[in-house]
Order: structure tokens, then C-alpha cells, then sequence
């Protein structure tokens, strides 16, 4: 069987005006009725683009030149913004992101989930730069370029972007980009790096070292170095997540804290948690703020983690049940339990897309419940929820579709209604949207 051959691209640049923006950050034209969809376009402008590539259904580009400008757009402040793909929209202004994200999350209540809030959230926002605490960079020698380049990809391909800093990143790890690629260039399995974890505490960086073959002493010494120069914590991983351990003598308790609710919270550095710290605490205020629990209530949580929400619902509730998948993220909310000396919170792991008839706490009542699902939602679990007494539920959702997916079965299937709902900016200059909404029993 042949394969089909794929069209030519025009060589030319094409002038269009750029219609809306797509939930990816992407401008949206239409030439001959064919939707382009335009890296570096905004709403409104008129542009010249580039052809990227050519498909059946639509077509992708680039800007290579703005002919009318939005004025939302702004001066992207990454000198490497446009080749890099780890942002989409430094190129708008801030407040305009947001308003953007909120019209996102409003399609996909309508488009998919045929409801509308009662009312919509003030967005939540926090520093726009400097923000990202966990993140995984990629690393590969270049010979063309005579270095090591750490970071993100290049935007629409599998390459390296040649990266100096990164002003989103932590500043202790984007602005040391240059000298890491550096240090990694000085090791003998240089070529067997393919990939470093950042996680970034209160204020210990942990740095976790992806190596493919296992470092010599002198490799060993070389990366002991850049952690007493730089001031990280060196961590290899030979293989799977629990092949992580640290370099002797960088062990580290990485943790950080919640100061409106006196907890501070440990985690692994492979540990999932919120790549923004000072958004993740307001979330957690806004998410109890609706939730309005009682002293003498006890509240549901499922998808728990590491007791992120659990810990500071106990310190409101009479009691606290947290769920989630991940034993060992269980084990560590029962040690930040004791910790940070709560004996009214109770950890159950369980596969919530799973069976849960018979798990123990489905024979309790809980009359608030907050759900913090992975992308792929929660929909297995909401049938259960009236059946366990759920009067009011937070949902905090990290993709809009699985969110209004779900907001069509609580509201149209289920009899709650939608009382609020609103966008949180958990990854300002991109367009990944978080949100967080208000259910409660018609």
C-alpha cells in the first residue's frame, strides 16, 4: 500500500485576520472556508503567517509579521519566546489571558456541558513570572551548538529549544540554565542525560537527574559541585520513579507551607504537586471559603494527594476523609497528619475509577465533599456522591472539557446546580486553564 504524499507547503506568506483565540493559545483564521490556526496571533489582529503545516481538515502557522495590532498585545519578556514551546502567550497582556481563559471555561460549560453558572468567581491570579516550582526539563548535546542545552522544546517539534533562562521558571533554576547545561557537559555520560526534575520547596530546589548509564566518581563529584555552587540538592534516578535517592549528604526534606492555616506539608520530589505555590494557596482558600464547613462536620476528599486540601479542611471540620490512588502519596498525608499534629483527618487509598461498593468509608454520610481529579475528571464517582449525603461539592478541575463533561451529568443527571464557577491562573502565558466551581443539592 502506498503511502499518501504530503502536500507541499506554500512558500509564500499569507495575510488573514485572526478571528478568536483557541483554548491552545492560538489565533483562528479561515482562508476558503479551511480553518489556520496562528502561533503568535491574537484576536482581532491583521497579520502575515507562515504555513507550518498543511492536514485534510485545517492548517497551522506561524506569524511573521503583524500588520494591526491587538492592544492586548504586549512585549513578550523571554528573548526566546515564539521558538520555545514551554509558553503560548507572553505576546498578550495578563489581564487579557485571564479574560480568555474565563471565555474557555463558559464554551465548554455550554458547548459540552449544557449548563451555566449562577454566577462566575473573581479569577485568581498570582505573580506571572518566576512562578514554576516543579517542572520536567529536557537535556540533549548539541555538537553544532559545542554544548549541553537544558529546558523546554522548541514549539511544534521534538527539538531542544537553545535556551539561556527562563523567566517562568523559579528564578534559583531559570536563570541557571547555561551553567547546569554546563555541569552536565563536564560528565563522561553526558550523552546519557536525557532529562532533569526540578521541584522547588519553600526553599530548597531539589534537582533530579534522569542517567540512562550510572555516573563514575568524577561524574559524581562534578554534580556535587554545581549543588554546593548553585545551592541545590543533587538527586539521580537510574530507572522507574522509586529509583530516586540523593546524592550522600543532599538528602533534603523538601516541603512547603500553608502560613493562614499553620501546616507545613512534606513531599518526594517526584511527588505530584502544584507547580505554582502562591496560587496553590489561594485556591485552598477559596476552595474552603465555598465549601463554608461547619465545626461540626465531616467532609469527603477525594483524589487527596498529599492531604493538600485534607489538612487545612481538618482544621475546620470535626472530621476529614481523604482518598487517593497513590498509596505512597497516602502515606505521606498521614505523616504530614501527625506532623503537623491533626488526629481528625482519615486516609484511605483507593482506584476512585475503580469498584468502590466496598470500600469502608462508602458506609459514612459526608454533606460536603471537594473533588480534585486528574485530567480525565471524576465521572466515575458522581453517582455516588448523593448517595453519600453530598450537599455541597467543590469540584477544582485541571481541564475544562472533563470539568463540564461533568458538570452536565451533576446538574442534568444528578439535580445539582451549578451556584458558582471560575478560572484559576495556575500557568500564566499558556493557555492551560484551571478552574473551580460550586455544586449544591437542588
Amino acid at each position: 500500500m502506498s503511502r499518501r504524499k504530503r502536500k507541499p507547503l506554500p512558500q509564500d506568506p499569507v495575510e488573514v485576520e485572526i478571528e478568536s483565540l483557541t483554548h491552545e493559545g492560538r489565533g483562528l483564521a479561515h482562508l476558503d472556508g479551511k480553518a489556520v490556526f496562528v502561533d503568535g496571533a491574537l484576536p482581532g489582529e491583521r497579520v502575515r503567517f507562515q504555513y507550518t503545516r498543511v492536514q485534510r481538515r485545517y492548517d497551522e502557522g506561524r506569524v511573521v509579521e503583524v500588520l494591526c495590532a491587538s492592544p492586548e498585545r504586549v512585549e513578550p519578556r523571554c528573548a526566546h519566546f515564539g521558538v520555545c514551546g514551554g509558553c503560548s502567550l507572553q505576546h498578550q497582556d495578563t489581564a487579557a489571558q485571564i479574560r480568555a481563559k474565563q471565555a474557555s471555561l463558559a464554551d465548554v460549560f455550554e458547548r459540552i456541558g449544557k449548563v451555566e453558572p449562577e454566577r462566575w468567581l473573581d479569577p485568581l491570579v498570582a505573580d506571572h513570572w518566576g512562578y514554576r516550582r516543579k517542572a520536567r526539563l529536557g537535556v540533549r548535546r548539541v555538537e553544532k551548538k559545542g554544548r549541553t542545552l537544558v529546558g523546554f522544546r522548541e514549539r511544534g517539534n521534538a527539538f531542544l529549544a537553545d535556551l539561556e533562562r527562563c523567566p517562568v521558571l523559579h528564578p534559583v533554576v531559570g536563570e541557571r540554565l547555561v551553567e547546569i547545561g554546563a555541569a552536565i557537559d563536564a560528565l563522561s555520560i553526558r550523552d546519557q542525560v536525557p532529562q532533569i526534575e526540578v521541584a522547588v520547596g519553600d526553599k530548597p530546589c531539589v534537582l533530579v537527574f534522569r542517567v540512562l548509564q550510572t555516573p563514575t566518581d568524577a561524574d559524581l563529584e562534578v554534580l556535587r559541585a554545581l549543588g554546593e555552587r548553585e545551592g541545590y540538592h543533587i538527586y539521580l534516578q537510574e530507572g522507574g520513579p522509586e529509583t530516586v535517592r540523593p546524592l550522600p549528604g543532599h538528602e533534603i526534606d523538601l516541603h512547603y507551607s500553608l502560613p493562614r492555616h499553620g501546616l507545613t506539608l512534606e513531599f518526594l520530589p517526584n511527588d505530584f504537586t502544584q507547580v505554582n505555590l502562591e496560587l496553590n494557596r489561594a485556591m485552598i482558600d477559596q476552595a474552603l471559603g465555598l465549601l463554608d464547613v461547619q465545626p461540626d462536620e465531616t467532609v469527603l476528599d477525594l483524589f487527596c494527594g498529599l492531604g493538600n486540601f485534607t489538612l487545612p479542611l481538618a482544621r475546620q471540620a470535626a472530621s476529614v476523609v481523604g482518598v487517593e490512588g497513590d498509596a505512597g502519596l497516602v502515606a505521606r498525608a498521614e505523616r504530614n497528619a501527625v506532623r503537623n499534629g491533626i488526629d481528625n483527618a482519615r486516609f484511605h487509598t483507593a482506584d476512585l475509577y475503580g469498584e468502590l461498593e466496598l470500600e469502608p468509608w462508602m458506609r459514612e454520610r459526608f454533606g460536603k465533599v471537594l473533588l480534585d481529579p486528574p485530567r480525565s475528571g471524576a465521572l466515575q464517582v458522581l453517582d455516588w456522591l448523593p448517595r453519600l449525603g453530598a450537599e455541597r461539592i467543590v469540584y477544582v478541575s485541571c481541564y475544562p472539557s472533563t470539568l463540564a463533561r461533568d458538570a452536565d451529568r451533576l446538574v442534568n443527571g444528578l439535580g445539582y446546580r451549578l451556584r458558582a464557577a471560575g478560572v484559576m491562573d495556575m500557568f500564566p502565558h499558556t493557555g492551560h486553564v484551571e478552574s473551580m466551581a460550586l455544586f449544591e443539592r437542588a
